[in-house]
């Protein structure tokens, strides 16, 4: 056997085992110019998402003397004063429904997408050690806040219900398909908001000033203490550009057997399923220079 024939079965080993490498080589890219809402990689990440999710669930309790009990006293105070300011000396109309039933109804979806919103925004900045040193899909950052605070809101609904017990008022049927539809759009609509400034936030830092403001201002631009119907009927589609404006009424209706207001509803939703399509898609846009920014 001459060393040519010796060769040949090493070179094809060789040849073998190089092609094996590459098979094996994960190759990580930037999105495209034309990035999707990458939610098939999301998926395929779902253990690093449950575990941040319930790291800020353990978070935000840790050495606190109240823990949870902090998301039934923050509706809870808050409605005491809404009722004192705007029920009784404003004398603000309440749809026939006793005031502080019809403000905690708002005010426990409100203080789930303030402090949502207010977790996603900063969480690029905040997450910035483990944005450099390794790789996963951003997507979980802004999205993690999002889901940890289900937990806080799912409390203060216990709240509320027994809130609407001691006024003797009991949910329809319509609560069992309407409060999941309600809180479907809520999450789209602040996971939309969050993937937007978590963006802006990590490359403007103004941002972090802003988000404060921005919350205030559309806290008294959606109906939490006052009705929907104080708005004129000519203003009512525009108002319902405001995504709160159609899960705060519709939360109402199907609590307080109300009608439902689908036309005020039907332009929300649009509006919240565009702010979470235009939200991740820009987030998936400008994630390749997020390692840069921070």
């Amino acid at each position: 056997m001459n060393a040519n024939s010796q060769a040949l079965p090493i070179a094809r080993a060789d040849a073998r085992g190089a092609e094996a490498r590459r098979a094996a080589t994960l190759v990580i890219a930037p999105p495209s110019r034309m990035p999707t809402l990458g939610l098939a990689e999301l998926w395929s990440y779902r253990g690093l998402f449950v575990f941040l999710v319930w790291r800020d669930v353990k978070v935000r309790y840790t050495q606190t003397v109240l823990g949870a009990a902090w998301a039934l006293l923050q509706p809870l105070l808050t409605m005491v004063v809404f009722s004192v300011v705007f029920g009784r000396l404003a004398r603000l109309p309440s749809d026939g429904v006793p005031y502080p039933v019809f403000a905690l109804a708002a005010l426990v979806p409100w203080a789930y997408f303030s402090a949502a919103l207010s977790g996603a925004s900063n969480s690029l900045v905040a997450e910035r050690n483990l944005i450099t040193k390794v790789y996963f899909p951003r997507l979980v950052v802004p999205l993690a806040p999002v889901l940890a605070g289900l937990v806080d809101l799912g409390i203060a609904t216990l709240l509320l219900g027994a809130v609407m017990l001691g006024y003797g008022l009991v949910p329809g049927l319509a609560a069992i398909p309407g409060i999941p539809a309600m809180l479907l759009l809520m999450v789209l609509t602040v996971a939309g908001m969050g993937c937007w400034l978590a963006a802006l936030n990590l490359k403007y830092r103004d941002f972090r000033y802003v988000v404060p403001f921005l919350l205030q201002v559309w806290m008294y631009a959606s109906p939490i203490v006052y009705p929907a119907s104080m708005v004129p009927e000519r203003y009512r589609a525009l108002y319902a550009l405001n995504p709160m404006a159609g899960v705060i009424e519709g939360m109402r209706a199907v609590l307080f057997g109300n009608p439902v207001p689908w036309s005020m509803l039907a332009v929300s939703a649009a509006v919240g399923v565009a702010l979470f399509a235009t939200g991740v898609l820009y987030f998936r846009y400008t994630e390749r220079v997020f390692a840069d920014l921070v």
